[in-house]
């Protein structure tokens, strides 16, 4: 997969907007302010392809990205973010609309922080992926932020914390350093084949 073709294709702000799916789809879902437009950034080579931002929350829409015949799927970041209940509320009826349609799911790839115990949404999250039965990966992101033996230490951690099967993948990433991108991408691949 050349991820340099990366484009963006389009933004819905309701889950009603959403065309159907024609392609495999790879959906990126984190809390606000986890780095989810910075990976995907780095996943496709680009500094500013998906808009990154120091304030948590700014992405409010669903983004769709087109890597050859894949899409990537940047859903808005759920928890942290400073914003009125009402606009939360519309957030998360745009997460769960897309999740609760037919749709070509090759992958979900689920965003933790490292460096801080999962949160009961990223809990919650994990749990509704098992449940649907939806294939999906953990990427523990920000992970340049700590030694390789601390990376370790939290990987075992956040693996019992969440109650993973042993065969599930969690891969350590950074945005910053390229930490795990391969492997992401390697993942990706096989996924949408």
């Amino acid at each position: 997969m050349n991820y340099n073709t990366a484009a963006f294709t389009a933004a819905y702000g309701t889950s009603e907007q959403l065309p159907p799916s024609e392609h495999p789809e790879v959906a990126f879902a984190g809390r606000s302010n986890v780095g989810k437009s910075s990976l995907l950034n780095k996943l496709f080579n680009r500094k500013a392809l998906a808009k990154v931002s120091s304030v948590p929350g700014k992405t409010s829409t669903i983004n769709f990205f087109s890597v050859e015949n894949v899409d990537f799927v940047d859903l808005p970041g759920y928890g942290f973010a400073k914003v009125a209940k009402s606009e939360k509320a519309r957030w998360s009826e745009l997460i769960e609309g897309y999740f609760n349609q037919e749709r070509r799911f090759a992958l979900v790839v689920s965003l933790i922080d490292i460096r801080h115990p999962a949160t009961d949404l990223d809990i919650g999250m994990v749990e509704f992926l098992s449940e649907a039965g939806l294939p999906f990966v953990i990427a523990l992101t920000k992970a340049d932020k700590l030694s390789n033996m601390q990376r370790g230490k939290q990987v075992a951690a956040l693996r019992k914390q969440l109650r993973l099967p042993k065969g599930q993948t969690v891969i350590p990433c950074s945005a910053e350093k390229g930490i795990g991108i391969d492997e992401l991408r390697k993942f990706i691949e096989e996924a949408c084949r």
